[in-house]
């Protein structure tokens, strides 16, 4: 972990004034870089040096904090030394706020937001999409190959294309090679297993499940959902059913046939089955309705206790995201 400057006492005002209706609109000035199922992901403007903050507020006790951090801190060490990937810096903030609640903050510096691949393949052709797509296989299979040849460990990994930056991207010459490099950012969930026992608590994903929903999602699909971090063949399937997401499905054809080219030619070792469109558009059917569900069931949730309890909600809930 290298450490980052970072301003806790502006955390600490942050947490006593957010508005999670609208973030940016509270009294510490903060710019929204994105955001996910139970975290908000922003930078601080008054920051010199660029940091992008990942707000998870889902832990009770430090014994919780503790086990996150040193899970956090094994999973980019293992991705980093041992896999081989390219990793921002980073680094971890918390503190209890003034109800004796702990917030909770991974920090990464920031990247050019243009260089990640979820608006590079807005930008450049077919052919360097194709490229990309195979360097993002390539890079996937250093994790799966680490995992195959430890019998102790096994590595996940959420392989979508927005948790890939580019380095050296240039956006007024957007084009891309066999020799680009990719940086991978996705590192806050530490999806590893030692000796079969995960390193994160599984159950601190259900920390933003509404109530009401909790022990449905729990006994029906908390088990389905981390597992297939851990499968590179639904991780890719993952990848490619996202380009439905970036408004870009004309491309999925053509990157089926390249990804299957790949598992054939460069990954034969893991007899992985070839994906096929039918299983593309019907994970991303079932992915799509599962989310829209899910999605409207959190905005009750938060307006039970903000409107009806005066309770204070934890989580950002993203305004209509066009799938």
């Amino acid at each position: 972990m290298i450490r980052l400057k970072i301003d806790i006492e502006v955390l600490k005002k942050l947490e006593r004034s957010i508005d999670i209706y609208n973030p940016e609109k509270g009294e510490v000035p903060i710019k929204i870089l994105g955001f996910g199922e139970i975290s908000l992901v922003f930078e601080l403007l008054s920051d010199v040096e660029p940091i992008a903050y990942k707000r998870i507020p889902i832990f009770d006790n430090e014994k919780q904090v503790n086990r996150h951090i040193w899970a956090y801190n094994e999973y980019n060490r293992i991705l980093d030394q041992d896999v081989g990937l390219n990793l921002p810096k980073y680094d971890v903030a918390w503190f209890k706020d003034d109800e004796d609640k702990i917030q909770f903050y991974c920090v990464q510096e920031k990247i050019s937001p243009e260089s990640v691949g979820n608006r590079v393949i807005h930008q450049i052709n077919d052919d360097d999409i194709n490229t990309l797509i195979l360097l993002v296989m390539r890079e996937m299979k250093k994790v799966w190959e680490y995992s195959k040849n430890h019998e102790t460990i096994d590595l996940g990994l959420d392989g979508q294309i927005s948790n890939f930056m580019l380095i050296g991207y240039d956006p007024d010459n957007p084009n891309i090679d066999m020799n680009t490099k990719l940086t991978y950012i996705d590192t806050s969930t530490p999806m590893f297993r030692k000796n079969g026992v995960e390193a994160m608590d599984g159950e601190l994903f259900l920390k933003s499940t509404p109530s009401f929903l909790r022990f449905l999602v729990k006994a029906a699909f908390l088990d389905e959902v981390i597992d297939r971090y851990y499968d590179w063949r639904l991780v890719t399937i993952d990848l490619i059913a996202n380009f439905f997401k970036e408004q870009r499905p004309e491309l999925i054809p053509g990157i089926i046939r390249q990804v299957n080219k790949f598992f054939k030619e460069e990954a034969s070792e893991f007899n992985i089955e070839p994906i096929t469109f039918e299983e593309i558009q019907k994970y991303y059917k079932n992915d799509k309705m599962i989310w829209v569900i899910f999605q409207n069931a959190r905005k009750i949730d938060r307006f039970l206790k903000t409107k009806l309890f005066k309770k204070r909600y934890d989580f950002y809930l993203p305004d209509k995201i066009k799938r």
